[in-house]
């Protein structure tokens, strides 16, 4: 008898215990159990302590309402040029009614993944390959809105559609590759030649420059030039024009020049000057009249016999200097009839030394009147 009253007292202590807990019900945060009693909706139980209606009540789901990422496998894809490209997509969602994603739909997430692949075909069959790869965003705004419209009447709010890769086939990388690969070559071959050109232009505005500023040195170098002469011919004139010099002076200095003219290896023609005749007059008149200028008279203590004598010398000099130009000018004259066939100015004679010094102070016989 005791046995079965302790086993029964088990049997009523285990009744307690069970129908306690299940009549305790905790839900954590963000999360939202669906409760059934016979088999139909009840209620919803929000996180926290919940109590249930022992072996009437039961939870149907426990449903999850923080935002999900969902990665589906890479689906093929046709796009309009007949190319298959594998896609591979992530999903964002959260669900905003748990009764509806429990009641609505048997497998919502299955739903949402063939969904997403039969949206994904439609969008990615009307663009070709190019626009494929490079319209992301909207092909990402498409789906986001038909997934979004579709599942809202499950209580499901795709929050974002991102595509993860879209792979093209092998033979298409190749050719992309080789594409990309032959537009960087043409870039770097145009930067390679902007390049050069830059060069050329600073090397020729280099050069321009450098010539511009030689040009503008010897312009500099040949006016000062020219001054510096300029003012040495005014110095020299200024100076003759204040010593006052007489034609009989210049008439010597014009003697002492006349070699310097006729000599040169390149003359072939020389022209005599008409003012030779002159000036070895002029000379002969300085020396015929050198004893009577004024202040050089001669005193009584000086021989005039010695005076006339270096005179005579003296044009005796210039005399055969004269001749040594003549013979010079026929020289010039014959090398140049001998290579043209000119004939050049007869040769002027040789001039007496009664002739330089003026007859007025010679005799007939060619020596010096005696005073």
């Amino acid at each position: 008898m005791e046995v079965v009253v302790g086993v029964l007292v088990f049997v009523i202590a285990l009744f307690a215990v069970i129908t306690l807990v299940r009549s305790v019900r905790i839900v954590p945060q963000q999360r939202m159990d669906v409760v059934e009693r016979l088999g139909k909706y009840k209620r919803t139980l929000s996180p926290g302590l919940n109590l249930l209606v022992p072996f009437v009540d039961a939870v149907r789901t426990k449903v999850d309402m923080r935002e999900q990422v969902v990665s589906f496998p890479p689906q093929p894809v046709i796009t309009s040029d007949n190319l298959v490209v594998s896609i591979d997509t992530v999903l964002y969602f959260k669900v905003v009614d748990p009764v509806r994603a429990t009641y609505e739909i048997s497998n919502f997430l299955q739903a949402i993944e063939q969904l997403t692949v039969t949206t994904l075909r439609n969008v990615i069959g009307s663009l070709d390959l190019e626009r494929a790869l490079t319209s992301r965003e909207e092909i990402n705004r498409h789906l986001s809105g038909v997934l979004d419209e579709t599942t809202g009447r499950w209580g499901i709010k795709v929050t974002r559609v991102e595509i993860k890769a879209i792979e093209p086939p092998p033979s298409i990388r190749d050719s992309m590759e080789k594409q990309m690969r032959a537009e960087r070559d043409r870039r770097a071959a145009i930067l390679n030649a902007e390049g050069h050109k830059q060069a050329q232009i600073l090397t020729a505005e280099g050069e321009k420059q450098a010539a511009v500023l030689r040009a503008d040195g010897d312009r500099q170098a040949r006016i000062l030039q020219a001054e510096g002469q300029a003012k040495a011919i005014r110095t020299v004139f200024d100076a003759i024009h204040t010593a006052n010099p007489s034609q009989k002076v210049l008439a010597y200095q014009y003697l002492q020049s006349l070699p310097q003219i006729a000599n040169g290896t390149a003359n072939k023609v020389w022209i005599v000057p008409t003012e030779l005749t002159k000036a070895l007059e002029g000379l002969g008149g300085a020396l015929g009249g050198l004893a009577g200028m004024a202040g050089d008279k001669p005193q009584e203590s000086v021989d005039s016999g010695a005076v006339e004598r270096e005179a005579a010398a003296a044009a005796q000099a210039a005399a055969a200097e004269a001749e040594a130009v003549n013979a010079q000018v026929r020289a010039a004259e014959a090398e140049a009839s001998g290579d043209t066939g000119a004939k050049g100015l007869p040769a002027p004679e040789a001039i007496p030394p009664s002739a330089a010094l003026g007859a007025a102070d010679y005799n007939g016989a060619g020596e010096p009147e005696r005073a």
